[in-house]
């Protein structure tokens, strides 16, 4: 299938950004009146999105909250929307107030929220109405957290300009985004990301071979904002080009699919679940004609899904490759300029990678190694005190591993051994267990990651019964589904009447994915 020639490059602005929310002012200051947002009915200028950041801004500047600094973090904020409007206006309104933001999923439960929460020593959370009433029961017991929405945030401030002092002078290295992930297993960890790193990845990946975002695109936004691929990869892209962003809230085959051809949406950044979805809608290539380019991250794409879709539409689909500690992107098949199902491409320019065995040393040509970056694009460690960030010579090591094919392309071998990643969200397995160990019926329980075709893998419990209960696998749904968010519950749940331990009683959980399947 021949490729797509590639779209012009997008102008960068004038002058560097020096904060994620500089290139909100410069898109409003260059296409004023070019569509920013597309959210159902509603439409947004750049112009006009530009002065609800600042409305963001002074409503954040009246609630007192600390701007912060290099070594010194503002107060946090929670942004607790899906793909609205809201959102968008919200998290650069936190960073241009310079302060930090921390997306959260609006379904996360109580429970959830009040341990991100109370991690991140949140100040003030921003949320939805649908979620107001787990925040307000996640807040018990968390001190100095105070809860508004919107509309009570920006007030009459809509339209009214800054006052002098009310937008602070921020420093590349201030902290602007705290996400929540993990290492190979355990409680969540915040990942820090400084202005400087997450601007560093926009233009990394706009100096790829092939334009990802170009002024004239129009760009759909299913995937959650609250996910660094979507809140980096697509929407700040989008407003370095001042293109124009389509939200949707929630993915559906059709109603995405919708939104792609009746509002000329040009640029698909996707996860292999929505590839796979799509491709078995008919008439694809018919409601897919206006696309310039698709691009898929967050989990491996099986190989012949990428090349169904290909086939079907005409159309390329690149395959990148990313953590939220690279803010995302690390490598893409952009950069080679060619899509190349099973592969993740080669390293953004400014992004260096090396392959290392379990010594530290370099693998032989061809092996596979533990993929290790270094990149302006990097996080500066774990919240609050910055641990297991990038060694003294930059290199961070990501627990993951591949190996270069003949062409010098990664090929992804394995993701991270406890880590299950289901539609591109990382699903802890102690977090599941714990909640599972919560259930009076339950003797015993662990969790492993299963394959899936539709969401790269599931969450797959194994569950002891308590003697004498009579505990379903129903029943240990129902009781996730009150502590745990959708994609992190169990989908597959086996009641077994042991599990296999190894000699100093650890659950042997690779003899439990061996029985599976």
């Amino acid at each position: 299938m021949p490729d797509q020639p590639p779209a012009p490059p997008a102008e960068p602005p004038a002058d560097p950004p020096r904060t994620v929310a500089d290139l909100v002012r410069a898109a409003a200051r260059t296409r004023p009146e070019h569509p920013a947002i597309v959210a159902g009915a509603r439409t947004l200028t750049w112009g006009a999105l530009d002065r609800e950041v600042d409305a963001v801004v002074a409503g954040l500047v009246e609630a007192g909250l600390r701007p912060g600094a290099p070594g010194e973090p503002g107060d946090r904020v929670a942004v607790l929307f899906g793909n609205t409007p809201e959102f968008v206006a919200t998290y650069f309104g936190v960073l241009r107030a310079g302060l930090v933001a921390v997306p959260l999923n609006p379904a996360y439960t109580a429970p959830e929220l009040s341990t991100l929460l109370g991690e991140a020593q949140t100040r003030l959370v921003v949320r939805t109405e649908a979620a107001t009433a787990a925040v307000l029961a996640a807040s018990e017991g968390i001190e100095g957290l105070r809860i508004t929405s919107y509309d009570g945030l920006v007030g009459g401030h809509v339209g009214a300009p800054l006052a002098a002092g009310q937008e602070p002078v921020i420093e590349p290295e201030t902290l602007a985004l705290l996400l929540f992930t993990s290492g190979t297993s355990g409680e969540p960890k915040g990942a820090m990301l400084t202005h400087r790193a997450l601007l560093a990845n926009v233009e990394q990946v706009a100096a790829a071979g092939t334009e990802s975002v170009a002024a004239d695109d129009v760009v759909l936004a299913v995937l959650p904002l609250s996910h660094v691929y979507s809140l980096n990869g697509t929407l700040a892209m989008a407003a370095r080009a001042a293109a124009t962003v389509v939200l949707v809230d929630r993915f559906d085959t059709e109603g995405a699919l919708r939104a792609v051809e009746e509002l000329g949406v040009t640029n698909v950044p996707g996860a292999p679940p929505m590839f796979a979805a799509w491709s078995q809608s008919p008439n694809l290539a018919e409601r897919m004609a206006g696309v310039r380019l698709m691009f898929t991250g967050a989990a491996p794409m099986p190989a012949a899904v990428a090349e169904q879709v290909m086939t079907l539409t005409g159309k390329p689909l690149y395959e990148g490759y990313g953590l939220t500690e690279a803010a995302p992107g690390v490598s893409s098949t952009l950069v080679g300029g060619s899509p190349k199902p099973g592969s993740v491409g080669r390293p953004f320019p400014g992004v260096e990678v090396r392959l290392l065995d379990e010594a530290g040393d370099p693998v032989d040509e061809g092996d596979p190694g533990e993929i290790s970056i270094r990149g302006a694009n990097l996080f500066s460690g774990y919240w609050p005190d910055g641990s297991e960030g990038p060694d003294k010579d930059g290199w961070f090591s990501t627990g993951d591993v591949a190996y270069l094919d003949d062409d010098g392309d990664l090929r992804l071998v394995d993701r991270r051994k406890e880590l299950v990643i289901v539609s591109g969200f990382n699903v802890y397995p102690r977090e599941v267990e714990d909640v599972l160990q919560l259930i009076p019926e339950v003797a015993e329980a662990a969790v492993v990651g299963v394959p899936h075709p539709y969401t790269g893998e599931a969450v797959k419990a194994f569950v002891v019964a308590a003697a004498g209960s009579g505990l379903t696998a129903d029943d240990v749904v129902a009781c996730c589904q009150t502590r745990l968010a959708r994609f992190k519950c169990p989908t597959i749940v086996a009641m077994v009447d042991t599990l296999p331990h190894s000699a100093v009683g650890k659950v042997a959980k690779g003899r439990m994915r061996e029985a599976t399947p």
